[in-house]
């Protein structure tokens, strides 16, 4: 299981400095980037004109599995985006049917945003909320272009639903892609989480729809690029986007 960066404390906000380093690989991606080192080191005596390219391969798939830290932002008023990626689509729908119900997100219609991975953005999904994991719903499907409205309803995909401390329950659900064969979750019902946490990762090619509450208002726009645990969603009680529909 993943564990939540942490932010930086009041008193050490403004101390010190900051360096960049390269991310490390999550360890769920690590026995791939060694299979890929394998067959390019196989390839020097065996096939040496695919050495070059299965390094790049090596390379990509290393980048594929960054674990960036994220520094979150923190108030109970945010909802943080659970996946870096491209907003592709933000409408109003019917709350898919394993959310649906009083223990869940009821029945009303809600505002989805929907956030496109390619296979160049991290794929570490993290929570939108602190508190309570409430569901984790699995559901075995295609793998039609995430980047598909439909793909939403007939992908493979997995529903997962936090409870706040202040009760407000928030949905969002991961879906895989063309080229995505597995949804990875690192959480199950029950367990406790911090916002920005890391929940789960879906391998090569992806897409996470977020729900939004009514009294949540959508803080992101189509074609903007959302950072999994860093950009704020929504907002409780701000103004509303322009252009965005409520």
């Amino acid at each position: 299981m993943g564990y939540p960066d942490k932010p930086p404390s009041q008193s050490s906000r403004h101390q010190g400095s900051v360096k960049w380093r390269f991310p490390e690989v999550h360890p769920e991606g690590r026995k791939y980037v060694l299979i890929a080192a394998v067959a390019t080191f196989v390839s020097l005596f065996v096939w040496s004109f695919l050495t070059w390219p299965l390094v790049g391969l090596t390379i990509w798939v290393a980048a594929f599995f960054r674990d960036p830290v994220r520094v979150t932002p923190v108030g109970d008023d945010l909802l943080v985006s659970p996946a870096d990626g491209l907003v592709t689509l933000i409408e109003r729908v019917a709350v898919p049917r394993e959310l649906a119900g009083p223990q869940a997100l009821g029945d009303a219609p809600v505002l989805r945003v929907s956030i496109f991975m390619s296979v160049f953005d991290v794929h570490i999904n993290r929570t939108p909320i602190a508190g309570t994991i409430r569901q984790v719903v699995y559901i075995s499907g295609r793998f039609l272009n995430a980047d598909l409205d439909k793909a939403s309803e007939e992908n493979e995909r997995q529903h997962i639903v936090v409870e706040g401390r202040d009760g407000r329950r928030i949905g969002f659900t991961q879906i895989a892609g063309l080229v995505a064969r597995r949804i990875v979750p690192f959480v199950k019902p029950g367990d406790m989480v911090a916002v920005g946490q890391r929940v789960g990762l879906i391998r090569f090619g992806s897409r996470v729809d977020v729900y939004l509450p009514d009294d949540m208002v959508c803080q992101v726009t189509l074609g903007q690029r959302a950072v999994a645990g860093e950009t704020v969603i929504a907002r409780v009680g701000a103004a509303p986007m322009v252009g965005v529909a409520q």
